[in-house]
């Protein structure tokens, strides 16, 4: 027996909107957290391995993002190492898209882009409270590799909006 997603059956189903729900309690409580994290707990969080908590995103990008990905943008993005920075919780995030949707970027693969942020401001993006041009600027969001393929992910964010 296959399953269809909500995105295949052309609709938000229930468990979606749930999920969403779950996610953005999740998300939320997750951010207050982390402001009040502690150096010494930072250092402890640095010192882990980065599989653990990138698996954990990439599941969750392929629930809320990947269905929103239109084929060619999906293309375009594949086999590129992005790593994201936690600022605040000392947290480090290898991902890498590929025909199967989200998953680990090699740990020998260099980033192809590097993006460190706090958890905060990455949140208030991801729910469409700031956009990134605003968190640039402000120095909240920095975004260091190859400047055509971070343009190109960021354009492709603005235009499926919040998540």
């Amino acid at each position: 027996m296959t399953l269809q997603s909500d995105h295949d059956r052309g609709g938000i189903g229930a468990h979606t909107l749930t999920f969403g729900y779950w996610l953005n309690a999740v998300g939320s409580t997750a951010v207050r957290i982390a402001g009040s994290v502690p150096e010494p707990v930072r250092n402890v969080i640095r010192a882990l391995p980065t599989q653990p908590p990138s698996f954990a995103l990439a599941r969750v990008l392929d629930r809320v993002l990947l269905p929103r990905l239109e084929p060619d943008t999906r293309l375009a993005l594949s086999g590129r190492a992005v790593h994201v920075e936690l600022q605040d919780l000392g947290l480090r995030l290898r991902l890498q898209l590929n025909a199967q949707g989200f998953g680990l970027a090699p740990s020998q693969t260099p980033p192809t882009v590097t993006i460190r942020s706090t958890s905060a401001a990455l949140w208030r993006l991801a729910r469409g409270i700031d956009d990134a041009d605003r968190l640039f600027f402000e120095r909240a969001l920095v975004m260091e590799g190859d400047t055509e393929f971070g343009l190109l992910l960021k354009n492709t964010l603005d235009a499926i909006g919040p998540l």
